[in-house]
């Protein structure tokens, strides 16, 4: 009872029919058989919007069936067939934030060879650990302004999907300090900045990096002895 990840292949999908698989009436949720909303992972938030006449509240991806949970009174049958649309405001803002992240993690490798341990965003903010062994206002400058030039080069952003065992083929695919991809998958979704950065990674994102609009390192914090976290807002 697997769900058609439809956000995988179109980001700028906003709106979706899909037939009910499954319904979860103690907890208020429902599976689709095809979903744009994104259930969340990587740091991204999951989306939320209208699935007919239901708010959905959460969304949660379980064993490749995502579930939506809804608001509001009763619940759809299996079998309807219900017209999607997703908080696009919110969606698109969390696309240019994961996109300026993947700025921000592109420049870092490249220029300072520093793996990433951690990240988090919201609409409008995000948040990036690196393993530095220091961090200072200078060098944080320069990041940002090489960021910076990294969005008006306006790159391309692509995504594929290939089977694991090519996907590993690429070097420095994985810049996590852990591999979070369990065995079990066979296929890896791939983003890439073209000429910046290229990682494994599940979320969803803008078609070209000029649409991130300009980066701002807001602050940045020593997390541990080579543990640095650097936090960057948008407009």
């Amino acid at each position: 009872m697997s769900t058609a990840m439809l956000y995988q292949t179109d980001s700028y999908l906003r709106e979706f029919d899909a037939t009910v698989t499954a319904v979860d009436a103690q907890q208020r949720r429902v599976a689709l058989n095809r979903t744009a909303f994104y259930p969340g992972g990587g740091g991204q938030p999951y989306d939320r919007g209208q699935l007919a006449a239901w708010p959905v509240t959460k969304v949660k991806n379980e064993g490749g069936t995502i579930w939506h949970w809804l608001a509001g009174e009763g619940l759809p049958e299996v079998g309807d067939v219900l017209h999607g649309e997703l908080d696009w405001q919110r969606r698109y803002a969390l696309m240019r934030m994961h996109t300026a992240l993947h700025i921000l993690c592109g420049v870092v490798w490249r220029d300072y060879g520093a793996q990433v341990t951690g990240g988090n965003m919201e609409p409008g903010k995000g948040r990036m650990d690196f393993e530095f062994a220091s961090l200072h206002k200078d060098l944080v400058s320069e990041i940002e302004a090489k960021c910076n030039i990294e969005v008006a080069a306006a790159r391309p952003v692509h995504v594929k999907i290939l089977p694991r065992a090519e996907a590993f083929q690429i070097p420095d695919l994985i810049r996590t300090k852990i591999n979070l991809l369990p065995p079990a998958i066979t296929e890896v979704r791939i983003v890439e900045l073209q000429g910046l950065d290229l990682q494994a990674d599940g979320g969803t994102h803008v078609a070209n990096t000029s649409e991130v609009g300009e980066i701002k390192i807001v602050n940045y914090k020593s997390k541990g002895a080579i543990n640095k976290r650097i936090y960057i807002e948008l407009e």
